[in-house]
């Protein structure tokens, strides 16, 4: 028995080095060198401080700045170790009583009769950094206003930071909120 058990387990030992070891540190390593940013996370790094990931939304609340996607992680808006769905389905009374009253105030507080949907709905990771250039621009004259901004500014802003669709054709075009933000920011205090 023990002539049969031996090299089962050397046999075990050897590939788990090899496949949970020294493939993965191989793989990690030739990824840090050839695509340094994404390897470690597609930080966004200002003035030598890390202020967020193009790939993870962040919650911005104030007028003064663009507002992401509704967040749909259950403990802190856009919290990564809860990445998820809501997994409320569009015949929850829970879903659609609040898109309904986020809907009903997006369209008060812009006075428009109609909002884009991503506006009002969360992506299927709940962390989606995007929106769509027509919620940009919904969001314009208040960030404008706040901020003391001519619109015009503002939307030149949306325009260079929207981004079109992968290899022209996959996806739709975007704007990736952090970005957008900064780019704010870099115009001065408001």
């Amino acid at each position: 028995m023990i002539e049969h058990l031996r090299p089962a387990l050397a046999l075990l030992g050897g590939l788990t080095l090899l496949t949970g070891v020294a493939y993965p540190a191989a793989i990690t390593g030739l990824a840090r060198i050839t695509f340094p940013g994404a390897a470690n996370g597609s930080l966004v790094v200002v003035d030598g401080r890390v202020v967020g990931s193009r790939l993870i939304g962040q919650s911005f609340t104030e007028p003064k700045w663009f507002h992401g996607r509704p967040s749909a992680t259950p403990a802190a808006p856009y919290d990564a170790a809860g990445s998820s769905g809501s997994n409320l389905g569009p015949s929850s009374a829970k879903l659609v009583g609040r898109v309904r009253a986020d809907t009903e105030a997006l369209k008060a507080e812009a006075g428009v009769p109609t909002v884009p949907a991503d506006a009002v709905t969360t992506s299927a990771s709940g962390l989606d950094p995007h929106i769509s250039p027509a919620f940009a621009a919904l969001q314009a004259p208040r960030v404008a206003a706040t901020r003391g901004l001519p619109e015009g500014k503002v939307r030149d802003l949306i325009a260079a930071a929207t981004r079109g669709r992968d290899l022209g054709f996959l996806g739709e075009p975007r704007v990736n909120v952090l970005e957008l933000n900064l780019a704010l920011a870099r115009l001065g205090p408001s």
